[in-house]
């Protein structure tokens, strides 16, 4: 059989890439280095605040402290109670407009740490069915005060929070 000049060359190019079915990797390698940079890049924006918390052990039942305030603030779904752990409630704050009193518990807790000003820890302790909203606004309220002023101040109270179930 006789071909035609043409079809020979491309039988001859047909014949010469035969078994090159490589895979080209590189426009795959310059996608990863853009993503790459672009996560590093991104993530330079990113702030996470990461509060560490004191949560009870199985053996919180018998406290291994020293003698004087254990303070509790237990947070029940009519009611913010400021205790005790050795003597009991100290003070009750019934809700105000259906709201809690974080403005009364911040004024208390103020008066308790004027009275023991070498105490860092409480404890929060929660009913079943009260929000996480309502356990960070009062953790914000026993960890540190605002003082109005010239220019809005922070003060710390009780920085050592630990967290746990209210007892019923």
């Amino acid at each position: 059989m006789s071909q035609s000049k043409a079809a020979r060359r491309v039988s001859r190019n047909h014949a010469r890439y035969r078994g090159r079915n490589e895979l080209n990797v590189v426009p795959m390698i310059d996608m990863m280095v853009i993503l790459v940079f672009f996560l590093i890049f991104t993530a330079v924006f990113t702030r996470t605040n990461i509060l560490e918390l004191n949560l009870p052990g199985a053996d919180s039942a018998v406290p291994d402290l020293p003698e004087g305030l254990n303070l509790e603030v237990i947070v029940r779904k009519e009611s913010i109670q400021v205790a005790d752990r050795g003597t009991g409630v100290l003070k009750e704050l019934p809700l105000v407009d259906a709201a809690y009193d974080l403005k009364g518990l911040s004024d208390f807790l103020m008066q308790v740490k004027a009275k023991y000003p070498d105490k860092t820890n409480a404890s929060i302790l929660l009913e079943q069915d009260v929000q996480y909203d309502t356990l960070v606004q009062v953790m914000d309220k026993v960890r540190v005060f605002e003082v109005a002023g010239s220019q809005w101040t922070v003060g710390e109270l009780f920085p050592d929070v630990s967290v746990g179930d209210a007892p019923t």
